[in-house]
This record gives structure tokens, C-alpha cells and sequence, in this order.
């Protein structure tokens, strides 16, 4: 996807400045030359510019998504609507510590069965044997948006250890470590983790403090998905601060919440515990998206156990008498740790795509349902389930606290992250919906954060969290990545029941000064880049 760009000035005229610096927004225009804001002001002089009138309109810096799973789709796909349609113009992928770089064959082979519920079943037809190899690929191909991306912690214990459930030896450990710093100084902004992942959820807290030391030593920061966000949530949230103080890494809380019956009402008891470590200079950040429901694979909410040894093992045990019931158990009484330490609630895991076309009946329905209707029980459809589509499952999770999500939101360290996921026939409508939902319901309609604030929240502070210090400002000497909204319309469309619909009042987005949205049409522009930390350079 390519078309010629026009390299003259452009003005946007008219518009109501929300400059990312949380003061009021002021009435003024914007004069962008190549890919740069050279001049803001009142009245510019717009002789031989192009202009785009934007009375009536906000203009903001570029929402910056800090947890997207468009790994993927950045390459594959050179519109990437749901994105660019919501205003996004950098997402960071390499999230929940599993991706595609870096990785050896055998290591892209597991990967592509593990990862089949959130990038789809075919994967990439070869792996990126490092991080500078992935962003190279994003640059030679094009895309729509910027691409930050994470080194995947998972993949490289995959890469080093294999799915063993073990600790790491000391020479396994300098291994790891070696690979995260390539990672880095390849251009990766920080290390991610998934924590109630195979194998990501097999590492120590000292292995974990042992890489954060290295990305501290790089300026990077630790994005993990914690252990748990239900029973053991509080001490999950406990146990990153802890890795944070001693390896005095930068921490930034991915999809930040309290989930289940169990943490109803008990956000702030996470936010307090944030707040302490603050106080006691730990540096946090944190991201979320507003929405009850939360999005993942059927297979994540088996045991450790049952996924050490990789996809082909698991499916061994599924079908193992003795190992089955122990699962089963495990995830109606016990509560697993992959689903949290809660007892599954099937009325509350909806199907959201799989992989065999065969099994997309299942699509749209609950586990209880199905099972109701079959006369069985729901762990066990489930499981014959997982089997029928060789893990790759999505499914969606019923279990959000509306109070714990607006508490979270108004944090001054909060940051918005989509964590869409984009395959399946019903997705979560976060992927299309998050940050026009922010603005429309939780700014206009409920008041929760002012559109200012709501402005820092989506562009300036994951900006700063990043270290991109030419972005997410609109001053002279920023890139222009840039959003204009109605304030007065702008709202998520997408649903459970449609959620690929696109949302109402962004009628022109810009990436580096180039529309890829323009009167609310994607344009044939694919201006992104791969962005590449400076903070690790090799000496």
C-alpha cells in the first residue's frame, strides 16, 4: 500500500488546542512542513499551505497505544483500521512477554501453535532471529501507525530453557540476559512479561530482578502482565514493585486492574499500594482499557502444569484421564493459576473466535450455555474443546469491576493501552473502541477526567513513559503525529455483538505530518515506522 505524498505545508486551522500539557485547551492553528509542527499560534500565515479546517474540532498529539497486540498486523495488514480509525498513531507491541522476536525455528514453531488465539492460526512464515530484524521488517514493509516493541520475556526463556517448568541455571540466566540487552540495544523500549503464561509464569522473582537489572542499565522499563488479577492480585501487584525496588527498573503496570467477584470495589488498595511506592521512589506507570470484559485464550486458563512442556504436551494431558481430572478440579474447585486462583465461573467465558472453522458455532456463546445444551459438564466441553482446536481458542471474560475501572482511570500515572486482540469473529470491541470510548463516555458523558487530563493520559505521559521527546506535544520541533475529534460526538460504535465498527467523530488523523485519516476515509498513506530506543546504544 503506497501513495505519493504531498511534502507541502499544511495548516490546520481553527482547531481547539489540547497540546498534551494538561493546561486548557486554546483556539489557535498548527503549521506543519514536512513531518514537523513548526509553528503554533493564532492566525498563522497559510500562504501556499494546504488546510484543513478545524473549527469545531480538538486537535490533539497522537493517542499512543501502550499495550496493543498488533505484532502482526502492522506488517500484514497496511490499513490497520482499527488503530488509525481511533485515533492511534504508535502502538507497542511485544507485549505479555510472548512474540516473534527473538526467536530460533524451533522456538517460531511453538510460538505460532501458543500464539494462534491472539495473532491467528498461521503466524509468520519466518521468524525475526532479533529485535532489529522485526523492526526492519515494519520499516521495508510500511504501516499506517509507529511501532514501539518490548522484548517478549517469554520467548526468550522459550528461546533458552524450552517450556520446562524450572528455574533458571546461572548459565541460563547470563543467556537471557545477554538476549535482552541484544534486544535493547537493537532499539526494544523495555522487557515485558506474561506471568500467568506458560512459560513466562515458570520464572522465579530472582530471575526477573536479574533481567530488570539489565534493562535498568539500558534506560528501558518492565511491562509485565502479573501473576494474577484475581485472588492473588494484590500480592501479584506486590511482587512487580518488589522486582522494580531491586533492580531499580522502571515499572509500567500493563492492563492494570482488579478483576472477579473476589476484588470488587478494591482498587484502590492497588492504588495505594502504587502510591506508597512512589512515595519511596520507585518509578510506575500504568495502563488500562475501559471496558468490564477482558480478552485472552481459552488455553491461558489451564494450569501451569498442564502447559509446561509446550502446545503438544498440553494436548496430551487434555486427553489423559488421570491429568484431565486433576484439570478439571483445578478449574472448577481449586482455581487455577492460569485463570487466576478464582474457580471458573463458565457463564462467564464467552467464546470470541477459534481456530477450526468447523467449531464456529461455538462463536458467540458461553461455555455455560454450550454446555447446558449438550447436557454436560462445562469443564469439560471446554476441554474437548481445547483439543478440537488444538488451543487456539479466544475467548472473552465477563468479570470486571465498573468501579475498579474508573478508579483506575483518574491515577496521575495512568496511560491508556487497548490490549486488542484482532482475530476472531467477535474480538473484543476494545481493539476498535478504546480510546474514542475514553473521551466520549468517560469524558463527556460521565465526567471522570477532564478532556485535558483525558489528552495526558492517552498521548504526553506514555510519550514520557516511552522517552520519545519529540512526541506527544503539539509545540514547534514535534513530529506531527496528530488527532482531530469532535469532543462533541467523538464516541466507540464497536460492540460484543459488532466489534469491528468503526468510531464516530475522528474525522483526520496524522502520522509524521501525512493523513491516514482524512474527513473520516482512510487514506492509501502508510507514513509509520519502526521506533528504536536510543537509550541502549552500543558503544
Amino acid at each position: 500500500m503506497s501513495a505519493a505524498v504531498d511534502a507541502s505545508p499544511l495548516l490546520i486551522r481553527g482547531g481547539l488546542l489540547l497540546d498534551g500539557s494538561g493546561r486548557p485547551g486554546r483556539v489557535g492553528d498548527v503549521l506543519v512542513v514536512g513531518d514537523r509542527i513548526v509553528e503554533v499560534g493564532r492566525r498563522l500565515d497559510g500562504t501556499g499551505a494546504r488546510t484543513i479546517d478545524a473549527a469545531g474540532l480538538a486537535v490533539a498529539p497522537g493517542f499512543i497505544d501502550m499495550h496493543a497486540h498488533s505484532d502482526l498486523a502492522v506488517l500484514d495488514d497496511p490499513l490497520n483500521l482499527p488503530a488509525v480509525t481511533q485515533g492511534v498513531t504508535t502502538q507497542v507491541v511485544g507485549q505479555d512477554g510472548l512474540s516473534y522476536a527473538p526467536a530460533s525455528e524451533h522456538t517460531l514453531g511453538v510460538l505460532r501453535e501458543q500464539l494462534a488465539g491472539w495473532n491467528g492460526p498461521r503466524g509468520p512464515e519466518a521468524g525475526w532471529a532479533d529485535v532489529a530484524g522485526y523492526l526492519a521488517e515494519v520499516d521495508r514493509r510500511g504501516t499506517a501507525t509507529n511501532v514501539a516493541y518490548l522484548v517478549p520475556h517469554g520467548t526468550v526463556r522459550l528461546d533458552v530453557i524450552g517450556a520446562d517448568d524450572r528455574p533458571a541455571t546461572p548459565a541460563e540466566l547470563t543467556a537471557m540476559r545477554a538476549q535482552v540487552v541484544r534486544g535493547m540495544r537493537d532499539g526494544a523500549f523495555g522487557l515485558s512479561a506474561g506471568l500467568s503464561y506458560a512459560p513466562g509464569m515458570f520464572a522465579d522473582t530472582a530471575e526477573l530482578v536479574a533481567l530488570c537489572e539489565v534493562v535498568a542499565a539500558c534506560g528501558g522499563y518492565f511491562a509485565p502482565h502479573q501473576r494474577s488479577y484475581g485472588a492473588g492480585a494484590l500480592e501479584g501487584y506486590a511482587e512487580m514493585i518488589e522486582i522494580a525496588r531491586r533492580s531499580g527498573c522502571a515499572l509500567h503496570l500493563t492492563h492494570a486492574t482488579m478483576n472477579f467477584a473476589v476484588n470488587h470495589g478494591r482498587a484502590g488498595e492497588l492504588l495505594a499500594l502504587i502510591d506508597a511506592a512512589l512515595a519511596d521512589g520507585v518509578n510506575i506507570t500504568l495502563d488500562s482499557y475501559p471496558y468490564l470484559a477482558g480478552s485472552t485464550t481459552l488455553s491461558a486458563l489451564l494450569p501451569g502444569w498442564a502447559a509446561a512442556g509446550g502446545p503438544d504436551a498440553t494436548l496430551r494431558r487434555l486427553q489423559d484421564r488421570a491429568d484431565r481430572a486433576r484439570i478439571v478440579h483445578e478449574l472448577d474447585v481449586a482455581g487455577s493459576d492460569g485463570a487466576h486462583g478464582v474457580p471458573v465461573d463458565w457463564s462467564t467465558v464467552e467464546v470470541s473466535g477459534v481456530r477450526d472453522p468447523a467449531l464456529s458455532n461455538r462463536v458467540g456463546r458461553t461455555i455455560a450455555d454450550l454446555a447446558a445444551e449438550e447436557g454436560r459438564p462445562p469443564a469439560e466441553l471446554a476441554l474437548d474443546l481445547l483439543v478440537a482446536d488444538r488451543l487456539g481458542t479466544g475467548i472473552l471474560q465477563h468479570v470486571g469491576d465498573e468501579d475498579n475501572v474508573r478508579t483506575v482511570m483518574r491515577h496521575p500515572r495512568h496511560t491508556g493501552g487497548s490490549d486488542g486482540l484482532l482475530v476472531g469473529d467477535k474480538p473484543h470491541p476494545r481493539a476498535w473502541g478504546t480510546f474514542p470510548r475514553y473521551l466520549g463516555r468517560y469524558v463527556r458523558e460521565e465526567g471522570i477526567l477532564t478532556l485535558e487530563d483525558a489528552i495526558v493520559h492517552l498521548s504526553s505521559r506514555p510519550a514520557a513513559r516511552l522517552g520519545l521527546a519529540d512526541r506527544g506535544r503539539i509545540a514547534p520541533g514535534m513530529v506531527a503525529d496528530l488527532v482531530l475529534f469532535d469532543p462533541d460526538a467523538v464516541i466507540d460504535r464497536a460492540t460484543f455483538a459488532e466489534p469491528r465498527r468503526q468510531a464516530a467523530g475522528i474525522p483526520w488523523v496524522l502520522v509524521a505530518g501525512v493523513p491516514v485519516v482524512a474527513e473520516g476515509h482512510r487514506t492509501e498513506a502508510a507514513p509509520g515506522r519502526a521506533l528504536r530506543s536510543a537509550s541502549c546504544a552500543p558503544s
